[in-house]
């Protein structure tokens, strides 16, 4: 049997907390909301094809409070993962890679997705959409 008293991850005790083991931690989090916010895609648009009677219920349950925080807390994941994975892939070009801009870019993928979210839902709620 193990022993109890080691530690199972060192390396978060010892390390400095850093934007990186965020940015890292939220890749990974908003990757598992993505997947299981796509059943609610799913529902929609097996909802549109199942007629207006469907869809009337589908846009009632994603239309209530609950639904529009759900909603939004998906739109910020998919926004987030979306910089974030571009930030990725300028990294795997090979650029970024100095400290200064390894954070920069960590903090541009946060603060980012934020600006991106909040202009999907002004549109959203300023065109009639989420009525």
């Amino acid at each position: 049997m193990a022993d109890t008293s080691r530690p199972l991850s060192p390396h978060l005790q010892i390390y400095k907390w850093q934007v990186q083991m965020l940015t890292s931690i939220l890749h990974r989090a908003t990757g598992i909301v993505l997947a299981i916010g796509s059943l609610i895609v799913l529902w929609g648009l097996l909802a549109l094809a199942g007629g207006s009677e469907a869809f009337a219920q589908f846009t009632s349950c994603v239309g209530s409070p609950l639904g529009m925080v759900v909603m939004f807390g998906w739109t910020w994941a998919f926004a987030y993962h979306l910089c974030n994975g571009i930030r990725h892939l300028v990294q795997d070009a090979g650029a970024g890679y100095a400290i200064a801009q390894f954070v920069r870019s960590s903090w541009l993928s946060i603060i980012g997705s934020f600006v991106i979210t909040l202009l999907v839902w002004a549109f959203v709620l300023t065109s009639g959409g989420a009525a």
